[in-house]
């Protein structure tokens, strides 16, 4: 530390490093091109998305209108565990931009000390005695790095790109824990469907057993009829139990997504009675703002891109500006007083002259980590287009689909009442009525099995145009830099 009576020179220099401070060896970030489609292939007559369209902000899965799943989505944010750990992990992205933050101003450390020391000496002279001496210091310290290359302003803006990208994680967290609530609570409720089904399949093919009993006790019909009859009424009763194993494992699934332990959640059967909601589409350059999971990459981009200017600007001269002010003396009474003053002020300037090669590889380290971010955020994109697409050609087939198939569900209908009426009448054994009767079986639970698909693919068609977050949120966790 330089001692000066005249700072003058100290002031020069300060003005020169900010005059430098505007000096940033990162890149001019600008967002990495992708090549985003004018239209989904998939879309064909699909409603466009319309500023008014609720599907467009806050709590999508209303659109279904179903009030047990709104209950149970509710709770997501308050107890779900995945959700509760990237909300941390924000807030310690968030810490680390105030630590960056701080960089950017001088520091002030305040000392105090009182010491007494001693040597072998037997002379004595003012305050040393037998070879005593004391002293008394107080002194307030200052130190300033001059941000003349832009290392800490760099640092500053990777951190806050961080913590914009934790932000999006935390989004997409959410937003993932609330389309697997629904994709579950769909599938549990079209198990519940199906189970009704069986039961009331069931219920039917007792009164079939009844009749054909009663037939062959007058000797209209044969025993395997019977035999038959019985058979396929306890078939279909373990096809109704068999449903208890996966409709538990949903429920458990559930409970576990709303942090509840599963023993002490429970749903009560209710069939699948959810319509099909009308869901708007949006442009796909509209869409890359809607994604948190895009969001998060881009910003890690922007992150990574700041980090090469950190890097770069380790290859020149570190400079410090440094000051202290106080008191110091040997006798107590003289401690705090005008001649026990002391003061000192200068600049310390710190270069590395040999490294063998670490700052290159640290910058040719930093340019791949960008590279490495550029290719990721690249790739969520195609990935996020190819998942609209998929959604919308799922729900365009289906839809087919579940017209064809009520059309097969009706004629199954009709095609059991002409059997039993003919079996009645005696053209026809009761193995034709098992057969019309396990067809309209299985067609009446294909039908069931295709509304949950229906009601699953719309659920990650919200899923992957973004639920109701938009990019524009992620300035709470600072400017972003475009």
């Amino acid at each position: 530390m330089i001692r000066a009576r005249n700072a003058n020179w100290v002031t020069v220099l300060a003005a020169v490093a900010v005059g430098l401070g505007g000096c940033n060896f990162a890149p001019k970030y600008q967002r990495p091109s992708i090549e985003t489609p004018a239209a989904f292939k998939e879309a064909g007559d699909w409603k466009v998305a319309q500023p008014s369209d609720s599907v467009k902000r806050g709590k999508w899965w209303e659109i279904f209108g179903d009030t047990e799943l709104n209950g149970l989505v509710a709770q997501i944010d308050i107890s779900n565990q995945n959700v509760r750990l990237a909300e941390a992990q924000y807030q310690q992205a968030r810490a680390l931009v105030q630590q960056a933050r701080a960089a950017l101003f001088p520091s002030l450390t305040a000392n105090a000390a009182a010491t007494r020391s001693g040597s072998g000496s037997g002379s004595s002279s003012g305050n040393r005695v037998g070879g005593v001496v004391n002293d008394y210091t107080l002194t307030l310290d200052a130190s300033w790095e001059v941000d003349l290359w832009g290392r800490v302003r760099g640092t500053v803006s990777s951190s806050v790109a961080s913590a914009q990208a934790s932000a999006a994680d935390l989004e997409n967290a959410r937003l993932s824990a609330q389309a697997e609530l629904a994709l579950d609570y769909f599938q549990l409720r079209a198990l519940d469907s199906q189970r009704q089904l069986l039961d009331d399949t069931v219920t039917a093919y007792e009164r079939s057993l009844v009749l054909t009993r009663n037939r062959y006790a007058a000797g209209v019909a044969a025993k395997v009829d019977v035999v038959q009859a019985e058979t396929q009424l306890k078939s279909t009763q373990a096809q109704a139990i068999d449903i208890g194993v996966q409709r538990a494992q949903l429920e458990h699934a559930i409970a576990i997504l709303i942090g509840k332990p599963p023993s002490q959640f429970a749903l009560a059967p209710a069939s699948l009675k959810t319509a099909m909601p009308s869901v708007p589409l949006m442009l796909p350059s509209e869409m890359l703002e809607r994604r948190p999971d895009i969001a998060g990459a881009e910003r890690r981009v922007a992150a990574a891109n700041a980090q090469i200017g950190v890097a770069k600007a380790a290859f020149f001269p570190q400079l410090t500006l440094s000051g202290s002010y106080g008191y110091a003396s040997s006798s107590f009474p003289t401690w705090l007083t005008a001649p026990s003053r002391i003061w000192a002020i200068g600049p310390s300037v710190v270069q590395s002259v040999f490294d063998a090669g670490l700052r290159r590889g640290l910058t040719n380290q930093a340019i791949a980590a960008y590279d490495g971010n550029v290719a990721s955020y690249r790739q969520t994109v195609l990935s996020a287009f190819k998942d609209v697409e998929d959604n919308l050609a799922a729900l365009r087939i289906l839809e087919q689909e579940a017209k064809v198939q009520e059309e097969a569900v009706q004629a199954a209908r009709q095609s059991v009442n002409l059997t039993i009426n003919q079996y009645k009448a005696g053209t026809v054994s009761f193995l034709n009525v098992v057969v019309v009767q396990a067809a309209q079986l299985n067609n009446e639970r294909t039908a069931v099995v295709i509304l949950g698909q229906q009601l699953g693919a719309a659920v990650a068609l919200v899923k992957a145009l973004g639920g109701g977050w938009d990019a524009h949120e992620l300035a709470g966790a600072g400017t972003p830099t475009r």
